[in-house]
């Protein structure tokens, strides 16, 4: 992929969060398979973004259950960045107008105390550099339209992240089943989803 072609996605994608007004695909630019490409074009993205004074405080992780691995045609999970402007507290009010069309996902937080700067690491080091773990909500959103997304396109615009909110209440995770602990989500008391950490890659500890 060429570097105009680069420039060209990351001005769409930011066009499109800027204006409140979804974009076109960007795989047209990309290809529909080239994920190199499409990490390119995200840091790019993240880069004028922490040029402007965001701070990057995480990473998210998504495609983890093999469901959607197979949607999308792809073997492994993909990966965002988090940054500081995207974070919420439990309870604090969320200004909707900044998404273009949210969605809402339970996730497992892990705030780490350490870091993991192996390319090795492996499920007992993540669990030695976690300091706890907390309930979360990530609200994706696409700034695609319609949610018209292949694999270089959900992680071209950040891995489809656009905001968490971080629970409150931490636990140690030698105190919780990680595999076996479960998810129920509900609008107005009626029950929408159901999960349990099982799903994500056997344990959300591989899935780190």
């Amino acid at each position: 992929m060429s570097a105009a072609d680069t420039a060209r996605a990351v001005e769409r994608l930011r066009a499109a969060e800027s204006s409140r007004r979804p974009c076109a695909p960007v795989r047209d630019l990309l290809g529909v398979t080239d994920q190199d490409a499409a990490y390119a074009v995200q840091a790019a993205g993240i880069q004028a973004r922490t040029a402007a004074g965001a701070r990057r405080v995480g990473r998210k992780i998504g495609l983890t259950s093999k469901a959607v691995q197979s949607q999308f045609g792809v073997f492994s999970p993909d990966f965002g960045v988090l940054l500081d402007d995207m974070v919420y507290a439990d309870r604090e009010p969320i200004p909707l107008d900044r998404f273009l069309q949210p969605r809402v996902e339970a996730e497992v937080a892990f705030v780490l105390g350490a870091d993991l700067d192996s390319p090795t690491a492996h499920v007992a080091d993540v669990l030695r550099a976690t300091d706890f773990v907390l309930p979360a909500l990530e609200i994706v959103d696409s700034r695609i339209a319609d949610w018209d997304i292949k694999i270089t396109d959900t992680i071209a615009d950040n891995a489809s992240s656009a905001a968490l909110v971080l629970g409150s209440t931490p636990r140690r995770v030698d105190a919780v089943d990680l595999p076996g602990m479960g998810m129920v989500l509900e609008h107005r008391g009626d029950v929408v989803s159901v999960g349990s950490g099982a799903a994500c890659l056997g344990t959300p500890a591989a899935a780190v």
